[in-house]
């Protein structure tokens, strides 16, 4: 199955005084994961959204591992689940430099009309660019 990955570096003040990245800048992380992935299948989210579309975070689990630090490169792996409907299904892992795994992580979004807030189905064009690029 395809995937995509992304590395940065820890940032100082994503740590806490001990240097080890605040648990709740992990959220963040997957977020550019997710981004990351979209961009990769050349769908740009601002559009989406210019379209009346937007893809609210309803579930995430994080799964602890390893801490990272601060200047760590660490890299998220982010994974399509399955083949979108009303919902998008996420997988990660993250690891250090040294190709430690830090976390697992999942997440559900759901596209939403922009107006009334009420569940859509995902997008025909994003369905075409994964059909395109997935064997699902």
């Amino acid at each position: 199955m395809r995937k995509n990955e992304i590395t940065f570096t820890v940032r100082y003040g994503e740590t806490d005084q001990m240097g080890v990245v605040y648990h709740g800048n992990y959220a963040q992380y997957l977020e550019l994961g997710r981004l990351s992935w979209l961009k990769d299948l050349d769908v740009s989210y601002k559009k989406m959204e210019e379209n009346g579309i937007i893809l609210p975070v309803i579930s995430l689990q994080i799964n602890f591992k390893q801490s990272a630090l601060y200047d760590d490169a660490i890299t998220v792996v982010t994974r399509l689940k399955k083949r979108p409907a009303v919902k998008i299904e996420f997988d990660y892992e993250i690891f250090n430099e040294k190709g430690d795994l830090l976390v697992t992580a999942n997440t559900v979004l759901a596209f939403l009309n922009k107006e009334t807030k009420r569940p859509v189905k995902c997008p025909n064009y994003v369905l075409k660019k994964i059909d395109d690029f997935y064997d699902l």
